[in-house]
C-alpha cells in the first residue's frame, strides 16, 4: 500500500474536514503521515495518523479574522493584500522544513489542505501526484464576480504584487518549483485533483470547475468525542442552535444581540461561545452555553439554526436538513449564505444591519414556512448521493494508479 504526506493549517475549518478522509485512507491500508499544528494533535492521531508538528509557523491570513484585537483585524480588512503577501514569505523556511523532517522518507503522493499555500510546490519537489482538500467551494473567480459591481476597474499593480513575484522567484531558484500567477490561488491551491466537499448541485457557478474537481459531499465523520451534554433537555422541545464557528466566535455584539433576541422565546437555545468569556452576560434561563457541543449530535434535535454560513457548518445544517438563518461575516461565508438563500433553504441578514427584532423574525418565518424543509430536502438528497470519503478515495486510488505510484494495487 502507499505512504501518503498530509499537509494541514491551523484552523479548524480545513483541519477537520480532512480527519474522515485520513481514516478511510487508513482503514483502506495506506499510512498518512500528517502535517499539522499541536493543538490539533490528538484528534489527527486518533485517526490513526503519525502525527508531525511544524517548526516553522504559518501564520495562515484566517488568523487575521476573529481572533485579533480591533486594530490588527481592521489592518487586516485594509489590506488583505499585504496579509496575503506576508503569510508567503517565510516559504523556503517551510518547504525546507517539511523537506528536512521527511528525510529519508519515501511517499507516492502529497495530499495538502488547499489553504496550504505551498502544499503543490513540495508535490513537485518530490515529483508526486498531488490532491487538494479544498474546505471552501467558491474560487477566486467566483469571488472576483461576487464582489465587483458594473463599471469596476481591475485593481491597479501595487507593491505587494511585486513582492510576490519576489516570493516566486526565490521559490523557483531554491526549489524549481512553480507557484501560481495569482496569489490568491496560493490559498486556493489545485491539485492534480481537488476534493470538494459539496455536491455539484449545490455550485452556483460550474463553469469554474472542470473534471479535475471531485465533488464528495459534506464531511460527515463521527469522531466519537466524548462531550458532557445535557440531551435530556432538548426533548419535545423546540431547539434553536446558535454557532458562529471558532473564527468570528469572539464578537461580544453578538452574544449580546442573541440574547436579546431569544431570552423569551419558547424555545430551548443551544448556543456556542467557542474561546469566549461569557461571564460579563446575564444569560437566560432557555439557553444552553456551550464553549464546544457536539454538532452533529444536536442537529438531530434541532429545529432551526443561526449560524456564519461557514462551510463545514452549513453542510451540517443542510445535510441534517435544518433550515437556518445565516448571519456572514468574512471569507467565504457571504458566498454559502447568498447561495443557501438562492436555494431556498435560508434567510441571509446583513450583519451591519442586524437588530434582535429583525432576528427573531427570520428564525420566526424560517420556523413557519415549510418550504425552507422541502428545499432544504433536495439540497441534503444530493449530498447522501455524492458518495462521501469512500467516493474522495476511489478517485485518490484512480489518479494514482494512473500515475503509476500505487503499491499493492
Amino acid at each position: 500500500m502507499s505512504n501518503v504526506l498530509f499537509l494541514s493549517v491551523s484552523a479548524h475549518g480545513h483541519v477537520n474536514p480532512t480527519l474522515g478522509l485520513v481514516h478511510e485512507l487508513i482503514q483502506r491500508g495506506e499510512t498518512v503521515t500528517y502535517f499539522g499544528f499541536e493543538e490539533f494533535r490528538a484528534k489527527i492521531e486518533q485517526t490513526g495518523a503519525v502525527f508531525k508538528s511544524y517548526k516553522e509557523k504559518l501564520l495562515l491570513f484566517q488568523d487575521g479574522f476573529g481572533k485579533a484585537n480591533e486594530e490588527e483585524q481592521a489592518a487586516a480588512a485594509e489590506d488583505l493584500l499585504s496579509l496575503l503577501t506576508d503569510t508567503l514569505r517565510p516559504g523556503k523556511r517551510i518547504i525546507e522544513d517539511v523537506l528536512d523532517q521527511i528525510q529519508g522518507l519515501e511517499f507516492d503522493y502529497v495530499i495538502y489542505t488547499a489553504a496550504f499555500p505551498f502544499g503543490n510546490a513540495i508535490a513537485q519537489i518530490l515529483k508526486i501526484p498531488a490532491v487538494a482538500s479544498m474546505a471552501i467551494i467558491a474560487t477566486p473567480a467566483e469571488f472576483m464576480l461576487a464582489g465587483k459591481e458594473p463599471g469596476d476597474e481591475e485593481p491597479s499593480e501595487s507593491a505587494n504584487l511585486d513582492s510576490y513575484q519576489q516570493i516566486v522567484q526565490e521559490l523557483k531558484e531554491a526549489f524549481d518549483v512553480e507557484m501560481p500567477s495569482n496569489i490568491l490561488d496560493c490559498f486556493y491551491c489545485k491539485g492534480d485533483i481537488s476534493i470538494i466537499y459539496t455536491s455539484k448541485a449545490f455550485i452556483a457557478h460550474p463553469e469554474y470547475y472542470d473534471d479535475s474537481y471531485k465533488f464528495i459531499g459534506p464531511p460527515i465523520f463521527d469522531r466519537q468525542e466524548k462531550v458532557d451534554f445535557p440531551f435530556e433537555q432538548l426533548e419535545g422541545k423546540t431547539v434553536i442552535y446558535i454557532s458562529m464557528g471558532t473564527r468570528v466566535s469572539t464578537i461580544p455584539e453578538l452574544y449580546d444581540l442573541f440574547f436579546k433576541s431569544f431570552a423569551d422565546f419558547d424555545a430551548v437555545v443551544v448556543m456556542t461561545a467557542y474561546n469566549m468569556d461569557i461571564s460579563q452576560f446575564s444569560i437566560p434561563d432557555n439557553f444552553i452555553v456551550r464553549n464546544y457541543v457536539p454538532q452533529l449530535e444536536v442537529l438531530k434535535y434541532t429545529d432551526v439554526a443561526v449560524t456564519h454560513a461557514g462551510m463545514n457548518s452549513t453542510s451540517d445544517l443542510l445535510y441534517s436538513n435544518v433550515p437556518f438563518v445565516a448571519i456572514p461575516i468574512t471569507a467565504d461565508q457571504p458566498y454559502m449564505a447568498a447561495r443557501a438563500q438562492d436555494l431556498g433553504a435560508a434567510i441571509a441578514l446583513d450583519v451591519l444591519t442586524l437588530t434582535p427584532q429583525l432576528l427573531r423574525a427570520s428564525v420566526k418565518k424560517v420556523l413557519a414556512d415549510p418550504g425552507y424543509r422541502e428545499h432544504i430536502h433536495q439540497i441534503s438528497k444530493s449530498f447522501k448521493e455524492a458518495g462521501g470519503y469512500p467516493k474522495a478515495v476511489d478517485e485518490i486510488f484512480k489518479l494514482i494508479e494512473e500515475n503509476g505510484k500505487r503499491k499493492g494495487s
